[in-house]
């Protein structure tokens, strides 16, 4: 009788569910391998409570990228005299385009599959966004320093003919580009440097696009329902028809669900009432003249200045995000940096650089971001800084036990004895083998930077005249003592679930790289 003899691929697709040593060997019910970080990746999204942070996270992210699109006073569409405009387009910062642009291309960057001459894995994938994302940042920070710059009226006489030129504009974004476009060709992930030249490029110009459409930005005026109810213009609104600054005093601490007209019809009620008219009575005639407005309702309400909630809760994902991820992207840089250096060398440069670690650990960050907040500016990128550069003691000794466990490992000594510079060592061979329980204490800091940025915003102490979860929660309680609890309950919620998303991401992501944990799920 002849012997068959079957495909290994044939016989992995027909699985059992239990398999001997004798078919493992035959091919059959063998896995294919996967890398470290795909495995534990693997291994995260089995938890379906790190699903659900990853959700959460993702849909702050959103809000973040499109909350001006999303929640703006200003007309998506405002018809004037048989013209039609866009007041919100013409309102948006450099910053709110290219975020927009960000959370577009990223999404089907990450989603839509690359062909196989590019090359780019998820991990390249990543990197790239990064790196773009870092492009538009230093433009962004240099064009909000330009134009703070050329406003001030105390120009000197050179600064007021550059202003008078037709192509200043397009001259000062282009330059505020040029750093970014050199740090993004340094930085691409795209193997060739024509290739990271003609990306950088690209990037640039769309940051120097976005610095122009913005460059002056009209007065932030809010008068469009009454234009429109004298019947001067016809507008259509976003989702959410209100910008975080938009306040007016008669609409402080409205309820959940009331609109825009609801102070006027309180008062007439209260007038028809003292009138002698019965009060069902009143409710009705006030709400006949003065109808209900869907497209002017307040979802969750307002606070103590008029501003509709909503509005401010979307808004203040940006700060929450960048807070959190820019702060610990400077904690991680600095630290895996000294940490390496400490566990490399050891001797008597760890012994110094670990004393200054100490010092660090002493600072509380609390303190000093008060202290900070009451001599420095109080702006988004102090707050960053602090944060960045005193809270990077945790990732500097996790790197140094980890690089003083690899520094006496063969493919150590074996880069150490072909030559390779330290910079290659350490950083292109070790850390990549070390890094793993940086990250897993970078969710946490995550978690702790905002925690940070709501205590601060809850004692009016945080960046001015931008959206807040903190300063909402602190406005809960008027100036009587009353409670108002839309103020307490929505953004006390979304701290929390922000905060306990990323806690759970690092808990979930910690347990999926333990080895104890990887050998017992084997």
């Amino acid at each position: 009788m002849a012997a068959t003899s079957a495909n290994p691929s044939q016989l992995a697709s027909a699985v059992p569910a239990t398999v001997t040593g004798v078919q493992l060997m035959q091919g059959i019910g063998v896995q294919p391998a996967k890398g470290f970080w795909a495995d534990a990746w693997s291994q995260v999204l089995h938890r379906p409570r790190a699903v659900a942070a990853l959700c959460w996270i993702g849909l702050v992210a959103l809000f973040a990228c499109f909350a001006p699109v999303l929640a703006s006073g200003h007309p998506l569409a405002l018809t004037a005299g048989g013209k039609t405009s866009s007041p919100l387009l013409a309102n948006l910062s450099t910053g709110d385009y290219l975020l927009a642009l960000a959370g577009l291309f990223g999404g089907l960057l990450m989603l839509i599959p690359m062909p196989a001459p590019l090359g780019l894995t998820t991990a390249r994938k990543l990197k790239l966004l990064a790196v773009a994302m870092l492009q538009g940042a230093i433009t962004v920070a240099l064009a909000a320093g330009a134009a703070s710059y050329f406003g001030q009226r105390d120009l000197p006489q050179w600064a007021r003919d550059a202003q008078t030129a037709n192509s200043f504009v397009t001259i000062t974004a282009l330059l505020c580009a040029l750093p970014g476009l050199l740090l993004g060709t340094l930085l691409m992930p795209l193997g060739t440097w024509l290739r990271r030249a003609a990306l950088a490029f690209i990037i640039a110009l769309v940051c120097a696009a976005a610095v122009v459409l913005a460059w002056k930005n009209p007065p932030q005026v809010f008068d469009y329902r009454e234009r429109a109810k004298a019947g001067q213009v016809s507008a259509t609104y976003t989702a959410v028809p209100w910008s975080p600054t938009q306040r007016e005093t008669q609409l402080r601490y409205l309820p959940p669900g009331a609109d825009f007209e609801t102070p006027t019809r309180d008062a007439l009620v209260k007038t028809l009432v003292a009138g002698g008219m019965p009060r069902a009575d009143a409710i009705a005639e006030a709400q006949s003249k003065y109808p209900s407005a869907s497209e002017a309702t307040f979802v969750l309400g307002t606070d103590s200045l008029g501003q509709d909630v909503l509005s401010q809760m979307l808004h203040a994902c940006r700060l929450s995000i960048s807070i959190g991820l820019v702060s610990t992207g400077i904690a991680v840089l600095i630290g895996v940096s000294i940490g390496a250096i400490m566990g490399y060398f050891g001797g008597w440069i760890d012994t110094l650089l670990f004393r200054i670690v100490e010092v660090f650990m002493a600072i509380p960050v609390l303190f000093l971001l008060i202290v900070a907040a009451a001599v420095l500016p109080r702006n988004t990128y102090v707050m960053m800084a602090i944060i960045g550069c005193v809270t990077w003691t945790g990732a500097a000794r996790f790197t140094r036990a980890e690089f003083m466990r690899l520094r006496n490992m063969d493919f150590v000594q074996a880069a150490q004895a072909a030559g390779l510079p330290l910079r290659s060592v350490l950083f292109k061979h070790m850390l990549p083998n070390g890094v793993t329980p940086v990250l897993v204490d970078a969710s946490f800091a995550i978690a702790a930077a905002i925690q940070f940025e709501a205590i601060l915003s809850f004692l009016a102490l945080g960046p001015a005249e931008q959206a807040s979860w903190g300063r909402l929660l602190a406005s809960a309680t008027d100036e009587n003592g009353a409670f108002n609890w839309w103020l307490a309950i929505f953004p006390g919620l979304a701290i929390f679930l922000t905060a306990l998303a990323y806690n759970t991401l690092g808990e979930c992501l910690r347990d999926a790289i333990d080895p104890k944990l990887k050998k017992a799920r084997v």
